[in-house]
């Protein structure tokens, strides 16, 4: 693939792209670059044209295909971030940034569960201020129970 190519991003983003593939040590001209018709809606531009762009990186076997946006200069570019992306994970975990955003996504919806259960609980979610009772059920406890043996 030739990245001496100019992309129609802004040259920061792509002076950062560039840095972070020579930082993980890929090697562009193994990078094969192939340019299809893309599917879904659009309507006859989608349909003419071959703005959907699939890489292929063998060494990691790695395949990104990418048709976010309709310019094919633009695609190319999200491919390769996207393929980066993938590589880092394979070859960095420690540095990689779309990581860290799925660990802080995951440790947000495990303290969302957590307000929610503890809004649901009856009594406000606190169950250790409350004393129990002779059964050892808690005061307020709609359950029934039947008393058994002698």
């Amino acid at each position: 693939m030739n990245l001496t190519e100019r992309f129609d991003i802004s040259p920061g983003k792509v002076a950062a792209l560039l840095d972070r593939i020579r930082t993980l040590g890929i090697d562009a001209r193994a990078i094969e670059e192939q340019h299809v018709r893309g599917g879904g809606p659009g309507g006859s531009k989608i349909n003419k044209t071959s703005n959907c762009v699939v890489l292929r990186y063998a060494p990691l076997e790695l395949v990104v295909r990418c048709q976010r946006e309709r310019r094919r200069s633009l695609n190319r570019f999200l491919a390769l971030r996207e393929l980066v992306d993938q590589a880092e994970l394979l070859l960095s975990p420690g540095t990689s940034q779309r990581l860290k955003d799925i660990e802080r996504l995951r440790a947000k919806k495990a303290r969302a569960g957590r307000r929610s259960r503890a809004r649901h609980v009856p009594g406000g979610g606190s169950t250790s201020s409350r004393r129990a009772g002779p059964h050892g059920d808690t005061p307020g406890d709609d359950c029934t129970r039947t008393a058994t043996g002698p």
